[in-house]
């Protein structure tokens, strides 16, 4: 295989092999179900996405798993602040299970918005208590966790890889970065697997007492182990995930176990907005109804977000929704010019003619996304192609063979219009009339009408051999 992964554990890029041959198990990080995913974190849902694709292309099956937390997140990412879902069930005067509900509901929403395939399970963590209560039992039973005050806690000292992931040393960690400082732990950068609460509203009543709930890293753990096993081949996530999150659960995993948690750590770059960070005080953590209301659509948010390499800085501004919709449009028109010469109304006069030129965009293709998944470098591979059918250097089975690629090729990216559509009878009947109206030389009608056409998505295009059309993106 020829796949190669830059692996954040080990900070190389690396040959992509499976731990069982033709399988992949792949864990990725989902969301806190607190509010609704903005654009910034689907710029890491659609990384995992793509990259599920893109192992399917290469003929592996993929296991994956994305998880949905919905308890034990807290606002400051470590052991203390308050449950991000009880703040917002506070702030909207709801109960935190009613915003967990509502949240979930938009996610799988806006997933298949956006065209990302199913995974193989969703879990969320409110129901894996029983599976985080048996790791945690078994960390206290080796020494690697104790209890203090209905408190459990991962001693990190005991671990003593804790911070290859990340580059944090431990003799380094200053209480009080990223770490809780607290008076029940006995270093300041152990962290909770387990959290006494009476004030929290979503609790559990477990030999530790009635009112704990579990902490955030432990929950990935039990559920990763619960539908992937103890051994995962991809673990990813966004870079903000790498500390304290992952460096976390690789320390109580591999504590648990006895075993390496996962081969490869992939993890996306931030999505920027306008040149600087997202947040919500500054009003541009835009969601898939924003992005409505500036008149794109789902799929050109998705290649807006996917065509960059996934380790690479971008920048999400309106005017790059504007260029990805455009070059969008133009893999939408490669589609119908391919069609176009493989039905001999357009292209070179020799069938074969050009048929070196659809293995050379296959190759370019392919080699980019073989480069740690690098859409950036693969794309060229279609847009060659484009050039080639505007210059009719394609003939007919070359042309048939190009679409047969395209078609693969969206099966990875997942936002090229590549099926024939049918126009809706309104829509044929206004060409008619255009043509009509061309044929009487009646031209002001003529442009009327197209551009009525163009307002309903339908652009036009006259050949040698009569019109065609195509729809806007």
């Amino acid at each position: 295989m020829s796949f190669s992964v830059f692996n954040s554990m080990t900070r190389s890029v690396e040959p992509f092999v499976p731990l069982e041959p033709g399988v992949v198990r792949m864990y990725n990080c989902g969301p806190t179900v607190y509010n609704r995913p903005h654009v910034g974190n689907y710029r890491a849902f659609l990384f995992a996405d793509t990259l599920r694709r893109w192992l399917e292309y290469l003929g592996l099956r993929v296991e994956q798993v994305m998880n949905i937390t919905d308890v034990g997140h807290l606002t400051d990412d470590a052991d203390e602040g308050e449950d991000k879902l009880e703040k917002q069930a506070r702030r909207e005067k709801l109960d935190p299970w009613q915003i967990s509900r509502k949240v979930t509901e938009q996610f799988f929403a806006d997933l298949a918005a956006l065209g990302v395939r199913q995974a193989k399970a969703y879990p969320k963590a409110s129901e894996h208590i029983p599976e985080m209560l048996e790791i945690i039992e078994g960390l206290l039973a080796k020494g690697h966790a104790y209890a203090v005050g209905g408190n459990v806690y991962f001693d990190v000292k005991s671990f003593p890889r804790y911070g290859r992931l990340s580059g944090n040393r431990v003799e380094e960690l200053e209480a009080g970065a990223r770490i809780a400082v607290r008076e029940d732990k006995r270093n300041p950068e152990d962290f909770a697997l387990w959290k006494s609460d009476p004030a929290h509203l979503m609790k559990w009543a477990t030999r530790f007492g009635p009112d704990g709930f579990p902490g955030w890293h432990i929950e990935c753990s039990a559920m990763s182990r619960k539908h992937l096993g103890e051994r995962l081949d991809i673990h990813t996530g966004g870079e903000d995930n790498i500390f304290p999150h992952h460096e976390c659960e690789i320390a109580q995993s591999e504590s648990f176990s006895g075993k390496p948690f996962a081969t490869y750590w992939m993890h996306s770059k931030f999505l920027q907005v306008d040149g600087g960070k997202m947040s919500k005080s500054l009003g541009n953590t835009y969601t898939l109804d924003d992005v409505a209301a500036k008149g794109f659509n789902a799929r050109q948010l998705r290649f807006a977000l996917i065509r960059g390499h996934y380790r690479a800085p971008l920048n999400f501004t309106w005017e790059s929704m504007k260029d990805a919709a455009s070059s969008l449009e133009n893999l939408d028109d490669l589609v119908v010019r391919l069609r176009r010469v493989a039905k001999g109304q357009e292209g070179a006069g020799q069938p074969q003619a050009g048929l070196e030129l659809v293995q050379a965009a296959r190759k370019t293709f392919e080699d980019g996304m073989n480069d740690d998944l690098n859409v950036s470098r693969a794309l060229p591979g279609l847009m060659a192609l484009r050039a080639a059918a505007l210059e009719g250097r394609l003939g007919s089975a070359a042309a048939l063979d190009a679409l047969e690629f395209v078609r693969r090729a969206n099966e990875v990216l997942g936002v090229i219009q590549v099926d024939e559509e049918l126009l809706p009878a309104a829509i044929e009947a206004l060409i008619a009339a255009r043509q009509a109206a061309r044929k009487a030389k009646d031209f002001k009608e003529s442009d009327r009408i197209r551009d009525e056409l163009l307002a309903k998505g339908i652009v036009l295009e006259d050949t040698p051999k009569g019109v065609v059309w195509r729809r806007k993106a």
